[in-house]
């Protein structure tokens, strides 16, 4: 454990972040998992569920979650997806 005010506050603060930065990631994750999930059972918005996946992955590579390769190759392959059907 820190001693130095400074430490601790900061430590308090990492803490916040890594929550934060944890709920974000996993919202990305579930918008691609339902787009994958409404792709297979031919939902009737998959439009929409398509561009919302494609946001939610974009948020998360602006705010530093993902780097932008990842973020573009998640995409593609979301695409690929939505191209089959």
């Amino acid at each position: 454990m820190p001693v130095i005010k400074s430490a601790i506050e900061r430590m308090k603060t990492n803490e916040i972040a890594r929550k934060r930065n944890a709920s974000e990631k996993n919202s990305m994750r579930t918008a691609v998992k339902k787009f994958e999930k409404a792709s297979v059972n031919g939902a009737d918005d998959i439009e929409q569920i398509y561009r919302d996946a494609i946001a939610a992955i974009d948020h998360s590579k602006s705010k530093g979650l993902i780097k932008a390769n990842n973020a573009n190759r998640k995409k593609a392959h979301l695409a690929r997806i939505k191209n089959s059907l």
